[in-house]
């Protein structure tokens, strides 16, 4: 199989299992604990139906949307997601190019391994910068100035990871950043000789946003989990939130709302939008899934602000949902790490030209001739 026989997510999934060793592998495809809520995350939009309506001459259907100030051309974008260049050695770059060519957005995690100057070099397109609070505030400070400097279209600070999740399969395969050969992954890093060639002959690994703040997880091997563990604030409030919202002073998102209670607080701390999201399934496992919770925030605050659901999202059938249900867009973290595992630059590309198809096509079937068409009267949940 190659990139173009990917016709969806599983594709993308097994052709990146080809392609990485087991501990990268695993890295994206895990969950805490049991991964209960991993499953359910997707599972989750199987328990709702369309409902479409015929002959309603929908010609060429309108897939834009506009969020945090800037109009996408379809209601989908990439989340930001940590480390890139362990998956394909173009990392964050071939993302933000693919993203680009598709007109949406492009996010940046705090611990990518290329600077936000970086991608403002190669890509034009939208960009959204996601935050961690780290222990060291100067570290927090230095992030968001740069992140105006370098011409970021808004912010998303991440609340859901105040200590990091029991993500097992990590612990099993000894999964550390920068990666070290150990006696328990040696075997499979021999046997996919490509990745550790791209690994050793491009630039050292490293944490490239923070590199100069601190030198942990950047100068030696380190789990994942270690370094949240030391380096995030377990104490970030409410407060520290408002803060950051102010100091920022644009479009932002808190990122890991999955209550109503706290949908309204995001609100009132002057947040413009929340990512309804559960960390992908990584953190808390017994969590409700997005989906489940979507409809209930989008009743008690969707005048108020913008909704976006991140994760679970497989099928354009899922974004279609996801809308109905009250979301204005959505996110997703795994099936593009997956895509950009299997062929970089061009398996994301393939995997949002995949979506965009998707998108269009169901909504001509839906009979809906652009997004305002997709409310609550579009979809029945089951009992």
């Amino acid at each position: 199989m190659n990139i173009n026989g990917c016709y969806n997510f599983e594709d993308f999934r097994k052709l990146a299992k080809k392609k990485l060793p087991s501990p990268i592998f695993n890295y994206i495809d895990g969950g805490a604990d049991d991964e209960i809520t991993l499953r359910r995350n997707t599972e989750a939009f199987d328990d709702c139906d369309l409902v479409p309506n015929i002959l309603n001459n929908v010609g060429e259907p309108d897939l834009s949307t506009t969020i945090f100030g800037k109009k996408i051309d379809m209601p989908i974008f990439l989340s930001p997601t940590a480390m890139q260049r362990l998956y394909h050695h173009d990392g964050d770059k071939a993302s933000a190019r693919a993203a680009e060519k598709f007109g949406t957005f492009y996010s940046m995690s705090s611990m990518a391994n290329t600077t936000m100057e970086e991608i403002s070099n190669v890509s034009s397109g939208p960009k959204l910068f996601q935050l961690y609070v780290h222990k060291d505030k100067s570290i927090t400070d230095d992030l968001i100035e740069r992140s105006k400097r370098s011409g970021f279209d808004a912010m998303c600070l991440t609340v859901d990871t105040l200590v990091a999740g029991n993500r097992e399969r990590d612990h099993r395969t000894g999964f550390t950043t920068p990666p070290k050969l150990t006696l328990q992954s040696l075997i499979s890093f021999a046997i996919h000789p490509q990745w550790v060639f791209n690994y050793f002959t491009h630039p050292k690994f490293e944490l490239a946003n923070v590199s100069k703040k601190t030198d942990k997880g950047t100068n030696i091997a380190k789990s994942v989990i270690d370094y949240v563990n030391e380096q995030y604030d377990p104490t970030m409030n409410w407060k520290d939130a408002e803060y950051i919202v102010k100091k920022w002073d644009g479009p932002f998102a808190l990122k890991g709302v999955m209550s109503v209670e706290d949908a309204k607080k995001a609100i009132d701390i002057g947040c413009t939008a929340i990512m309804i999201s559960n960390h992908g399934g990584r953190q808390l496992d017994g969590s409700r899934s997005p989906f489940d919770q979507v409809k209930a925030i989008s009743d008690a605050v969707g005048d108020k602000l913008e909704i976006i659901l991140d994760g679970g999202v497989r099928r354009g059938t899922h974004v279609l949902k996801a809308l109905s249900a009250g979301a204005t867009a959505c996110s997703f973290g795994k099936a593009f790490l997956f895509s950009l595992g299997a062929g970089g630059q061009e398996g994301v590309e393939r995997l949002l030209e995949n979506m965009h198809k998707e998108i269009r096509r169901n909504m001509i079937l839906m009979g809906c001739k652009s997004i305002k068409d997709l409310d609550a009267s579009k979809i029945i949940y089951r009992k």
